[in-house]
């Protein structure tokens, strides 16, 4: 088993530079985050097309979605509690699976997030302009890139209340839209007709599956990648007051905030409206589920929460790849420079670095959409089932470390490990498998451009712990013997 040095727990305080992560956020911050981790943008933009894809079926799409990342999160939380760090699943891997394996899943996944960085500022660009056109796209890309740096640079207690707010707003518009929603579908809602609303629309037009039974696993593919965010948690955990009380809370309150969040609104918008309404498909599952119900400017009040969710979703990004970044300095995988920290306790060069790479795919967006832009989306897009592939073996080594070392440790338990571990890796590799042949969404793509990233990367990490041993060898060769153990050996 390789060895590595335990991670730097974060501080109690301000301190001086250098002196690492500090604990600056409250107990409302880490709820909150785990709650708005598990919200983001896509669930509001990219359900329409899952919709149209899978019918009323979609239900079952994110359903089985949301068990496949329950099972993960549970994984997860098994090994933070334990041991919470800020580099999460990139640091147990590498103390369960070898140093190559956190150095790879690691930089994956800062790759990830530095590019999400730029899709989000677009997408929230555009809906800024659209408001004051006076400034151009790519000037509103820039001021809120840099205003959520800004942010991020001051201390981990203004992201964690810029995401406090942030997700809050998420939170109050999704449980409004439910059961707004909810009472218009039973015909209670005050002052409002809304004729086409009716649990009858879950097996009318078609039935509940109008595209088959192959259409749920179609639905999966397109809505998988709007889970990415729900292990931000156990990330931000490591900057809180009680780490281990931060983790276990959040892996417990998974299954709610799934069925609430996804499964209820989603569930509020097929039975508003008809699954092949046109509506879904021109404005959007939830402006169009808003419309139905005669809700004047529906349009604004939802590209206001969207543009509430880009933003959550750029802070959230910014963070989690700077802290990535931060743990691979701490172990010796990234510049020494990333893991160094202001008196704040702000790895000031983490943050720098992503949020240059952000701008950089932000220029890219813009030159190169069709070109460098789209392989740099498609090459990460995987990254999602490749981190929680990694979860699931990591998870497997590391309950027999932690029975080992420290059986008091284990508050948080996978359920009827390891079989279900096992079912849930083996699921992950099915979904990406069924993405090699869809090639009507681009899922071969996604997948062959994201295992040719990941390849590199981990022939880099091989090539590098290689490297790394022959030079530790030939540094234990050249050391001299003592005259005591030389004299003893003869």
């Amino acid at each position: 088993m390789t060895s590595q040095p335990t991670p730097t727990k974060a501080a109690d305080g301000p301190g001086e530079p250098g002196s690492g992560l500090q604990a600056g956020l409250k107990n409302r911050h880490l709820t909150m985050i785990a709650i708005g981790g598990v919200i983001g943008a896509g669930l509001f933009v990219g359900s329409s097309s899952g919709i149209a894809t899978a019918g009323p079926g979609i239900l079952l799409s994110y359903a089985l979605v949301g068990t496949l990342v329950v099972l993960v999160m549970r994984m997860l939380g098994e090994m933070s509690a334990a041991n919470p760090t800020s580099g999460s699943f990139s640091a147990h891997a590498d103390r369960a699976l070898g140093r190559w394996a956190g150095f790879s899943i690691g930089w994956l996944y800062w790759f990830f997030w530095v590019v999400v960085l730029a899709v989000e500022a677009t997408a929230g660009a555009t809906i800024l302009e659209g408001w004051v056109p006076a400034v151009p796209q790519w000037g509103w890309a820039l001021i809120v890139m840099i205003v959520l740096t800004a942010t991020n640079l001051v201390s981990v207690g203004s992201y964690g209340e810029f995401e406090f707010w942030f997700a809050g707003i998420k939170v109050v518009a999704i449980g409004a839209f439910i059961i707004v929603g909810g009472l218009a579908i039973f015909g209670v809602l005050p002052g409002v007709d809304a004729p086409k609303a009716g649990l009858g629309n879950l097996s009318d037009h078609g039935g509940f599956l109008p595209h088959g039974p192959g259409a749920i696993l179609t639905g999966v593919l397109l809505v998988v990648f709007s889970f990415m965010g729900s292990e931000i948690a156990t990330l931000a955990a490591g900057e809180s007051e009680n780490p281990q009380r931060a983790v276990t809370k959040s892996t417990n309150s998974i299954i709610w905030r799934i069925g609430v969040f996804y499964l209820g609104s989603i569930l509020v918008v097929v039975a508003l409206l008809p699954w092949n309404d046109p509506s879904i498909k021109d404005k959007g599952s939830y402006v169009a589920a808003l419309d139905s119900l005669g809700i004047a400017h529906a349009g604004e009040i939802m590209n206001f929460i969207v543009l509430t969710s880009v933003l959550s979703c750029l802070n959230s990004g910014l963070y989690t790849a700077s802290r990535m970044a931060f743990s691979l300095g701490e172990r010796g995988d990234a510049p020494k420079a990333f893991s160094k920290t202001t008196s704040r306790g702000v790895p000031l060069a983490a943050i720098v670095v992503s949020v240059v790479f952000g701008f950089v795919a932000v220029f890219f967006n813009y030159k190169f959409p069709d070109s460098v832009f789209l392989f740099l989306v498609n090459s990460s897009g995987a990254v999602a089932l490749f981190v929680w592939l990694v979860i699931c073996f990591s998870q497997l080594r590391m309950r027999k470390i932690i029975e080992r070392e420290s059986p008091e440790k284990l508050v948080v338990k996978m359920w009827l490990y390891p079989y279900l571990t096992w079912a849930t890796a083996a699921l992950i590799v099915f979904v990406l498998g069924y993405m090699l042949t869809d090639t009507e969404h681009d899922g071969r793509e996604t997948v062959l451009l994201s295992l040719l990233v990941a390849a590199v990367v981990v022939a880099i990490a091989v090539v590098r712990q290689r490297l790394r041993g022959g030079a530790a060898a030939v540094e234990s060769s050249a050391t001299p013997v003592p005259v005591e153990a030389s004299s003893e050996a003869r």
